[in-house]
């Protein structure tokens, strides 16, 4: 009944538009051949819905097939998985068994294999670190090899492996107390690699012709910086000793020392510590030095020059002393009072020359220290600012910055030190000579006035 009612429906509709399209293009020219067209169009349409079903049905056939193609191999694969699960266990037995059968055959061999595994591991470490791997690098492949089969428990150890372990550690027993003499690619300063003669001393030092060397993880190369000039020297000696005993400066601890000796600051280093105002600490105890050395040589001379005077009778003008007694003689038939103003005169004369530079070597003594201090106080200033910044997690940061700080200090002390020396010594010698002209000046008054009388 919904078919046929849909096929009158469709004729209607396809009437409609046979109508429309006869009155626009002259089509059809009858009702008989409006029905003809309709019934065509009945027989494709249904045509084509034939074809769909067909193509639905064997879609869904296809799927059936694969649905079913699905569970059978899930099927086959339940039964695989369940087949190998059943042959782990059995293999799982089958090494525990084996593993007891290796323990019970191996007996005490069991704890040999595993001393000389222990031996092996440790003598591989101790060989990478040691000297005399530089001589003899394939014997660290042999010990990793020993290692792994010890480890893997798939092989054993011979006889002959056993008996080249302790022929290796024989080896380095005898190599730690030789000298070898030998060619290195040694790492150069300055970033170059230069083929180069080195000596072994031992297992605790690698020089050459430069100095110290350093060997880490299989490279050698040269030290930044080479330790004191007196170290540097034995190595010398020892690079050109053909044979008999040479002094050398030997590092027992492999390098723990020689590092703490390089690390060290220089006296070079202590300077530059002190910045800009260590630098004019030492440039004005070197002026105020050399102040006290000049001084202390004109005053020497003016001295033996006063003594050799007093021995002398009659006056000499190279002398503070000749000039006080030649003002003397030219005043001689004066009165005692004008004597004695004149010989003042000529001795406040001589002041200025004997007292020159003492007052600047003194200023130098006090000025020096409250410099050190000035460069200590802006150097805590610049530490403290360090904590701020980064924290006070790393003391050895802090200990850098306040040794810093504290060499402007010892700059200050070293030449305020000297200088109150200086001083003392050139100062006493003027007062001595002033002393003299003083004493023989007083002398000649009383002279004068007793002549006179």
């Amino acid at each position: 009944m919904k078919r046929i009612t849909l096929i009158i429906a469709t004729g209607l509709l396809s009437l409609g538009f046979a109508s429309a399209n006869a009155q626009e293009d002259a089509g059809a020219a009858s009702m008989a051949e409006l029905l003809r067209l309709i019934e065509q169009g009945q027989a494709r349409d249904s045509r084509e819905s034939r074809q769909r079903e067909a193509a639905f049905a064997q879609a869904r056939n296809q799927q059936q097939s694969l649905l079913n193609q699905a569970r059978a191999e899930r099927t086959r694969q339940e039964n695989v998985s369940s087949q190998l699960e059943n042959q782990f266990e059995e293999n799982q037995q089958r090494i525990i068994t084996a593993r007891q059968a290796l323990d019970e055959r191996l007996g005490a061999l069991k704890e040999l294999f595993g001393v000389l595994q222990t031996v092996s591991g440790d003598t591989q470490g101790r060989f990478a670190a040691s000297l005399t791997n530089i001589q003899f690098p394939d014997r660290s492949e042999f010990l990793v090899e020993l290692g792994n089969k010890m480890a893997g428990a798939s092989s054993l150890a011979s006889i002959e492996d056993i008996e080249r372990l302790w022929a290796m550690l024989q080896q380095e027993v005898v190599e730690s107390g030789k000298n070898a003499r030998f060619s290195q690619l040694v790492t150069k300063a300055n970033g170059e690699q230069e083929e180069m003669e080195v000596i072994r001393v031992g297992a605790f030092n690698l020089i050459s012709e430069n100095g110290y060397l350093k060997y880490e993880n299989g490279d050698v190369s040269e030290l930044q910086r080479q330790p004191d000039g007196r170290y540097v020297s034995t190595t010398g000696d020892l690079m050109g000793a053909e044979s008999g005993a040479v002094a050398l400066g030997l590092d027992v601890t492999r390098g723990g020392i020689l590092a703490l000796l390089v690390e060290s600051p220089t006296l070079r280093d202590r300077i530059e510590q002190g910045g800009i105002v260590g630098y004019c600490i030492i440039a004005l105890g070197i002026i105020g030095l050399l102040i006290a050395i000049m001084r202390w040589l004109a005053l020497s001379t003016a001295d033996r020059k006063v003594k050799a005077q007093l021995k002398r009778e009659s006056a000499s003008t190279d002398n503070p002393l000749g000039r006080v007694l030649a003002a003397y003689e030219s005043n001689r038939g004066a009165d005692t009072e004008t004597i004695e103003l004149k010989l003042s005169e000529a001795a406040l004369k001589e002041m200025p020359d004997l007292t020159k530079g003492l007052l600047f070597i003194k200023v130098v003594a006090a000025v020096a220290p409250l410099m050190g201090l000035l460069g200590t106080v802006t150097g805590m200033i610049k530490t403290f600012q360090v904590i701020t910044l980064y924290g006070a997690g790393d003391p050895k940061m802090m200990a850098g910055g306040i040794s810093q700080a504290l060499m402007t200090t010892v700059l200050g002390l070293c030449v305020a030190i000297p200088m109150v020396l200086l001083h003392t010594v050139v100062s006493g010698k003027s007062r001595k000579i002033v002393n003299i002209l003083q004493s023989q000046s007083a002398g000649l008054v009383a002279q004068h006035s007793e002549r006179s009388h």
